[in-house]
């Protein structure tokens, strides 16, 4: 199971101060096995914070927008697994995923998984300024649960445990912290008298009345509003959360799909009734998710069959299979994106390099002088820092730079390959993804723990192995 948090990072002590302190803490050699548990998309790790400071000016030039000091430079993600649940190694992949996810490939990044704790955790930080320099990425209302979501569907299709609902949070003292109850939130309120309303409701209309009956005000409008008695202000439907939506309200009453978003093949996750109950759904929900349950069920039996598996261990291989084949070509394509970062990037500093090559050579015949350094700064510190990056990529007298021929071509065969590796990605996922449901759903059901999954999968391939003999 993963937790995840984020915050933006402000200007603070000068934008050059915070960009550096941010991205020095969450690289620190210490805490990332020397600096091996580090990676990042379309900038270097080493030089990420000039680099987002570049595209800052830039997107200051092109949009002439400032913002001073409520400016957002960069945001700060933080995604913590459970102890033992995931190698730092495994963290870092799943780390990259949620970053590649939540920018949508639209915005640099640096990502670290660090060591120093019990719980292996992930620290990415991600330029606010997008890749073209035209626009920034606008955080909004409640985006640590959207965030939170995405984390919840990495981990579900890696086959790793979700946490449904975070018992405690910082805000709460110590005294609650240690055994104090807290008060029900409005919101937690309203589910509990709509979840003891449903039972008894034949349609809407009749939930809505019971809803009246129980002294909830109603409002109409684009969502329904309800109002508990005494409350403040009106609640809106939509915040209630997924399980209280218009939809699912219809199809707790009527135990019939409204708007299905997988086919009856296709197997849908089960709810774990007991915990949900723990939390404090009423009798409403308890009722609905059985019903759930039992379709979930009859969808898993139903895909098992018609694929062909005759037990357990056939389902758990082709799920590790799939998995497996998903996990290479995923692989690939990272290496092949990276790889291309790593030409655009070079490019990019080639031509640098050759443009103010002129002026450089310039100050260099004058004797270093600080009056022409003054009057060509630009030139000379674009010039340093192109040579600043070559050295540390490793060209140097004797390994010298790539044409620019050279790098279109291998750029050119990346593409290819990519796309190549990108056929039936999307297919595959696919199948990965009701592979996965169908074997948690079997797991559920016959009541295999984890590791008893893995010893089983291990056993299987021991016998088919000695058979084969």
């Amino acid at each position: 199971m993963a937790t995840t948090w984020i915050k933006s990072i402000h200007k603070s002590g000068g934008i050059a101060t915070a960009l550096g302190r941010s991205v020095d803490y969450i690289g620190d050699g210490e805490k990332t096995n020397s600096g091996e548990l580090i990676d990042s998309y379309m900038c270097d790790q080493r030089t990420a914070a000039s680099e987002f400071l570049l595209a800052k000016r830039l997107y200051a030039q092109r949009t002439g927008r400032d913002q001073g000091k409520r400016d957002v430079i960069a945001y700060h993600i933080r995604m913590s697994f459970s102890p033992s649940e995931v190698t730092a190694e495994h963290a870092l992949e799943l780390g990259k995923e949620l970053a590649e996810r939540w920018t949508k490939g639209k915005h640099q990044y640096v990502v670290a998984a660090h060591t120093n704790t019990n719980n292996p955790h992930v620290h990415i930080i991600y330029n606010s300024v997008n890749l073209e320099a035209t626009g920034k990425f606008h955080d909004f209302k409640r985006s640590a649960i959207a965030l939170r979501r995405v984390s919840d569907k990495i981990c579900i299709e890696h086959g790793l445990s979700i946490i449904e609902k975070p018992i405690l949070s910082k805000g709460y003292n110590r005294t609650e912290y240690l055994g104090a109850t807290k008060p029900p939130t409005v919101r937690e309120k309203l589910r509990s008298v709509i979840d003891s309303a449903l039972p008894a409701c034949k349609d809407f209309e009749s939930f809505l009345a019971a809803l009246k009956k129980a002294g909830v005000e109603i409002k109409h409008g684009k969502q329904l509003a309800f109002k508990l008695p005494g409350a403040k202000r009106f609640t809106r439907q939509d915040t209630l959360g997924d399980d209280y939506s218009y939809e699912a309200i219809l199809e707790r009453i009527s135990s019939k799909q409204v708007t299905p978003t997988l086919s009856p093949q296709r197997p849908n996750l089960l709810i774990d009734i007991e915990a949900k109950v723990r939390e404090g759904k009423g009798g409403g929900y308890e009722y609905w998710a059985r019903h759930h349950n039992l379709k979930a069920m009859s969808q898993t039996l139903i895909f098992i069959k018609e694929n062909g598996f005759d037990s357990y261990e056939e389902l758990a291989e082709a799920t590790d299979s799939v998995c497996n084949d998903y996990n290479l070509r995923l692989e690939k394509i990272r290496a092949a994106e990276k790889r291309l970062a790593e030409i655009q990037e070079l490019q990019k500093h080639i031509k640098v390099y050759s443009q103010t090559r002129e002026a450089y050579v310039k100050y260099k015949r004058s004797g270093y002088n600080k009056n022409f350094y003054e009057a060509n700064r630009t030139n000379i510190t674009l010039h340093e820092a192109a040579r600043k990056y070559f050295n540390a990529c490793g060209y140097s007298r004797n390994n010298k730079l790539p044409s620019m021929q050279s790098l279109k071509q291998e750029y050119a065969m990346l593409v290819s390959e990519k796309k190549k590796f990108y056929s039936g990605y999307r297919k595959l996922n696919e199948r990965r993804k009701d592979l996965l449901a169908a074997k948690n759903n079997a797991d559920r059901i016959l009541g295999i723990s984890k590791d008893a999954s893995a010893q089983n999968i291990s056993h299987t391939r021991q016998r088919n192995t000695a058979h084969e003999l």
